[in-house]
């Protein structure tokens, strides 16, 4: 299965940029959550992973409500 090249502090930090907070960890499973256009979003991450599997990483995104450019961008 394909890889993608982005570690779990680096999605942690773009989460946090645009208004995500922590609020919990169970295991190696982080859940960061914000309210976007009245919509309420959780996003799980992996804490201390080094790349993703595309479809972990394509759930995390989808969780998130973003498009994946912004977890590329260079900030």
């Amino acid at each position: 299965m394909p890889r993608v090249n982005i570690t779990s502090k680096e999605v942690e930090k773009v989460l946090k940029r645009y208004g995500f907070v922590f609020v919990g960890q169970k295991g190696s499973h982080q859940q960061f959550k914000t309210i976007i256009k009245g919509v309420k979003r959780r996003v799980t991450v992996l804490d201390n992973k080094k790349d993703f599997d595309i479809k972990t990483f394509q759930s995390m995104v989808r969780q998130s409500g973003f498009d994946e450019k912004i977890f590329f961008e260079k900030k």
